[in-house]
Formats: C-alpha cells, structure tokens, sequence
C-alpha cells in the first residue's frame, strides 16, 4: 500500500470530517480507556471515531452493528494503531515537513482548493492546520511501517512463481476443467420400459455406432435416428467440462476432436457422443483482459454526504443516457480526479489494477453501458466502460503477473500477522470508565 492511496483513504474516509467532528464535538468529562506502552487512548479519541464509523456506515447503507461491539472494534484499532505507530518511531522512522507539505497539497488538489484555501476552509471549520497536519503526518508513518514491515516478509521466489503456474496448467489439463463442445446421437428409452425392450434399443444404438465408424456421416445419422435436438448438428454448446453431465465428459475424455464415444447410457436413453472441440490449455495463460472505462468521481467532504454525492451522480448519469451531456463533458467539469482533464478516461488497464469494490462492478459492465454510482474507499464514482481488448503477454510479462498476484494473495495474511505481533509485544492496560 503506497502512501498516496493512505492519504486518499484518509481524505475520502473521513480525513476532514473526522477532524470538522473532533473541532465540533463537546468534550464531556474526558477519561483514559486504555494505555499502551504508557501512551494514553482517551474516552474522546474513541467517541468520535464511533460517531465518524457510525456516519459512514449509515452513509453507505450497511449494517450498523451495536453501539459495545462498534466500539470495542474501534478501541481495537486505535490500540493497534498506537502500537504501530511506537514500533515506528523506535526504528527512528520520520516523516519530514516536506512529505506533509506534499500530502497537504494532495489534498487539497484532491478537494480542487489551494492549499490556503484548504487552510482557511478548515479554519471555518474550528480546525487548527497543526491538528490536521499531525493527522496526515501519523497516516503517513503508519504507512511507511507497513510498507517496510509487512511487504519484507512477502518474498515470492522464482519457484513459488513456478510451482503456481504450474498448479494452474494441472488444472486446465483437469477433464471437468477444459472446454467441450459436444454432439449428439440420442436413442430415448422410456422410464416404464422393459429390460427386453432397453436391450433392443441398445443393439440399434449399437448398430449406428457401427455405421458411423464404417464412415457413414455423424450428421446424416443424426438425422435419420436422433431423437434429441437435430438444430446446429446435435451440438450442445462449448462449455467447460463441469458443465456437461460427468458421464459425457468421462466417455470423451480420452478422445480427440472428431472422433466418437462407445454408446454411454444415462436417464434419458444411449447417447453417442462426437468431439467437435476441446480446449485444454497446456501452459499457463498468456494473455490478459484489458479494460478501458470511465469515471467521474466525487470525494465526500464535510459539505458532501455520501448520499449526496451518489444523487448527483445519479443525475449525471440520467443527463447522459438522455443525450443532454456527454460523458466526457461532466467528467471534465466535475470529476475530482486526476482524470478529468481526459474526459475521466482510465486509459487501458489491467485486472487488478483497481481496487475491487471499484473493478467488480466495472467488469459487470458491457461496451458502452453506465454503472449506478458506487462508493469505493476513494469516494463515490460513476463508471462508463468504453472498450476491452485481449493483450498477448510475453513469457517475462506472464511471469511478472503472476508475482504480482501472489505477492497481494499474501498480503492481507502477512499484515495481519505482524499487526499480532506488534500488538503482543506491546504493554496494553485496559481501564474501567470513571463511576
């Protein structure tokens, strides 16, 4: 995770109203809940990050769980955050004045201000820009901790990238995993038949069989004896293997492409089955689905809700589909993004490349269709998807990718595991709220 994405959290997540709310909040009786390595967490600290949560949860529309549970998670968080935050700066790591100044300016780009109209809007706000600076520079070092702690534990070697690639070929060489296409020949016998009368059917299944390897066509017997569906050839569609019935697939699977299956007998009757298609890949994939899309994003903000912000996108959205506005037009004039000087053009990406509440709902999309709005940790966004393309990869790229996929496979275990450890290190003291 890189800082600029901790700071576009921070910003999108609440950065600003969490501090307008720390400006705007009435500090009752204040008290310590817990200290950690002699580091106090205040009653307040942890008030107004529940009532900052509770907002955006309501603001998103999930699931508010209850007040003890909401906010024993939120003290967890702040007691691991405070560990974290410890174990950096006794490894002597600092974020200068010239890296706030930078994140500073993100923000306020981010928001379309300058940087002293930030200031002052912040101001009006009761927040003091030493308050709001300190918050961006802890953002910053929790970053540049996990960046330094977490990804050095993550070595994805030459043979880890080998065994995956690998596993995947075994997989596609997995009957029930490749594709087939498969025909028919279809002789029913009825539930209610005898076992004499099953028997004189399979000697005339048998019997065509005969006929089809003695080169009389598939299709013209088809024709003449097929009670199952005649249209396109008997053909029942390329689909992956699992897809079939595992009767069909296991009677074929040895076979190549052209050739026919002994009779196979199933609920329905005795089928003979032709092999028009197998695909079986016999290395790892070396290509990639490309995406080119859209978007126009708003980033809440103490004078934009979240429900704010997806009604008016909503109304971007009717604009265009109704030939008032062109996509590009509201992109340029309203997008808080840096993409918005192209039209809110992506450019080509790659899976993976967006984080996934954004990329599931943009892969969803056909050619040319609107996405509703949808929120995302970077904001709320409108997506339109313009084109995608298949992109041959060469053997370097193909390796690359899937060192990238596993190095993010195994990031989300690895923090979780150091963040354990920093916080079993840590001396934490749990305290009774004054009677």
């Amino acid at each position: 995770m890189n800082l600029r994405m901790w700071v576009s959290a921070l910003v999108c997540l609440g950065g600003l109203s969490n501090m307008v709310a720390q400006a705007q909040s009435a500090r009752s009786a204040d008290f310590i809940v817990a200290v950690v390595n002699s580091e106090p967490i205040t009653n307040s600290e942890v008030t107004l990050e529940v009532q900052r949560l509770s907002k955006e949860l309501r603001e998103r529309r999930q699931t508010l769980p209850s007040d003890n549970e909401l906010r024993t998670r939120v003290l967890e968080r702040l007691i691991d955050e405070k560990a974290q935050t410890q174990l950096a700066a006794d490894m002597g790591l600092r974020i200068d004045d010239a890296a706030v100044d930078q994140a500073e300016e993100t923000v306020a780009r981010q928001n379309q201000v300058s940087v002293a109209n930030l200031r002052l809007q912040l101001a009006k706000d009761g927040i003091d820009a030493r308050s709001f600076r300190d918050q961006l520079r802890k953002q910053l070092l929790l970053s540049r901790v996990h960046e330094r702690e977490v990804e050095a534990r993550i070595r994805i070697s030459d043979t880890d990238v080998e065994r995956y690639m690998a596993d995947r070929v075994a997989e596609n060489a997995d009957p029930f995993a490749r594709e087939l296409n498969l025909a028919q020949i279809l002789i029913p016998v009825s539930e209610q038949a005898s076992a004499e009368q099953a028997g004189l059917l399979y000697m005339k299944a048998q019997k065509v069989l005969e006929r089809i390897r003695a080169g009389e066509r598939f299709e013209t017997l088809l024709e003449e004896v097929s009670s199952g569906d005649r249209t396109n050839g008997g053909q029942m569609g390329l689909r992956r293997g699992d897809r079939y019935p595992p009767l069909f697939v296991e009677a074929t699977r040895d076979l190549e492409v052209g050739q026919v299956s002994e009779v196979v007998r199933s609920g329905a009757g005795f089928h003979i089955l032709k092999v028009l298609e197998k695909r079986a890949p016999t290395s790892f994939t070396q290509s990639v689905v490309q995406s080119r899309a859209r978007h126009i994003l708003l980033r809440p903000s103490p004078q934009l809700s979240i429900a704010q912000a997806q009604d008016r996108l909503a109304g971007y959205k009717r604009r265009i589909e109704s030939g008032a506005d062109t996509f590009q037009s509201l992109a340029s004039q309203f997008s808080q993004d840096g993409s918005a000087s192209q039209g809110g053009d992506l450019g080509w990406t790659n899976p993976g490349m967006f984080v996934p509440e954004f990329e599931e709902v943009m892969n969803r999309l056909n050619e040319g269709q609107l996405s509703q709005p949808l929120v995302s940790r970077f904001g709320v966004h409108l997506i339109q998807m313009v084109e995608r393309r298949q992109l041959e990869l060469g053997p370097r790229e193909v390796r690359e990718l899937v060192r990238s996929r596993l190095r993010e496979a195994r990031y989300e275990e690895a923090f979780a595991n150091w963040a354990r450890e920093v916080r079993g290190r840590a001396f934490v003291e749990l305290r009774e709220s004054p009677q």
